[in-house]
């Protein structure tokens, strides 16, 4: 299978990667058609039929972190700074998945889904990155201008096939970018990156649906063993992955945006769960959750059920707050954070 550093914009390229067919990518299940009929109405309700409460009702609560702060932290040091975006610390430096301070999930400023906090930290404020790893090119996880502001402090971007040549396409060195496809590692100072399966899709506009590849990702420091989601449904690619890189410390699991007309590419807290059992992991951090309003459900129902599907299954959860430091080889439950806001609203 190919790994390239700089390449054409165009799917093609990657004739060689199994995802590819008949020039886009693709899952190996076939996703469901919705009809026609059943699209108009899921964007009709997304638009004009949502609940009252899939926004907090005010701030949630978050930590806020200082440079001198991160560079004093100790070594396996995580932050949730929202949505996907996750800061690690590992052999004294920085790792970033999706990072995403865009104040809208969305192509344009004044329109779309709006952050329900400010990030934990300033973009400018950061540490320099030795790595950002994608997961792919939607716009609650590839943020143009995050990117170009961070190209000067990041040594390298790890992506799925085709997302680094939108990175190059915005400016950034060709020799900072390497693409993976699915069971591909690249070692980045002593860290393991593999790009694993996941169940979904690509597309930043009208006419590029699926001309690049997502994934999951695999992350290994020697003794300590991450999984990060990115987005997808639930599917035996799981099984898989546990089978093959398990088990894991902490599983960074989707658990939020979901509905069951598209369950095909984003999973329910149960399905969440079950993802965790199969990829063995001993810590089940949930995320995709508290940052942007995504979804036809409360704000805070992922979290509600996740914790009740956890306890219930007796699965190890940590639920941080955003900002909130968590340590990766001694993690704790964290406080149920969202249950004040609950009962304030109730008030």
């Amino acid at each position: 299978m190919l790994m390239t550093s700089c390449a054409k914009h165009k799917p093609e390229v990657y004739n060689d990667s199994p995802q590819l067919n008949q020039g886009k990518f693709a899952n190996p299940v076939q996703r469901p058609s919705m009809g026609f009929g059943k699209t108009v109405k899921l964007f009709w309700d997304f638009l004009f039929n949502k609940p009252d409460d899939t926004v907090p009702p005010a701030t949630i609560p978050v930590v806020p972190i200082t440079r001198a702060e991160l560079e004093a932290a100790p070594d396996k040091s995580l932050y949730r700074l929202g949505h996907s975006s996750i800061l690690f610390k590992m052999r004294g430096k920085f790792w970033l998945t999706d990072p995403v301070f865009a104040e809208r999930a969305s192509p344009f400023s004044w329109l779309g889904p709006k952050r329900f906090h400010a990030p934990p930290i300033a973009l400018e404020d950061l540490p320099p990155i030795e790595a950002v790893v994608l997961s792919h090119n939607h716009y609650d996880h590839l943020d143009e201008d995050a990117v170009k502001a961070l190209a000067g402090k990041v040594n390298l971007f790890l992506t799925p096939l085709g997302v680094g040549d939108t990175l190059i396409e915005w400016g950034i060195d060709p020799q900072k970018v390497r693409q993976l496809d699915w069971w591909q590692s690249q070692e980045v100072s002593g860290v393991s990156f593999t790009a694993t399966p996941a169940q979904h899709f690509s597309g930043r506009g009208l006419f590029d649906g699926n001309d690049t590849l997502w994934a999951s990702w695999v992350i290994n420091d020697d003794d300590l063993n991450l999984f990060f989601s990115g987005d997808t449904g639930y599917f035996d690619g799981f099984k898989r992955i546990g089978d093959k890189y398990g088990p894991f410390a902490i599983a960074l699991l989707e658990t939020g945006a979901y509905d069951e007309r598209w369950a095909y590419v984003h999973m329910q807290p149960e399905q969440t769960l079950q993802a965790h059992l199969d990829l063995q992991g001993q810590w089940l951090l949930p995320i995709h959750n508290s940052t942007f309003d995504l979804a036809m459900h409360s704000w805070h129902d992922p979290l509600d059920r996740i914790n009740a599907l956890a306890a219930k299954n007796g699965v190890a959860l940590t639920t941080p707050k955003i900002g909130e430091r968590l340590s990766m080889d001694r993690p704790h439950a964290g406080e149920r954070w969202w249950l004040p806001l609950l009962d304030d609203n109730a008030q």
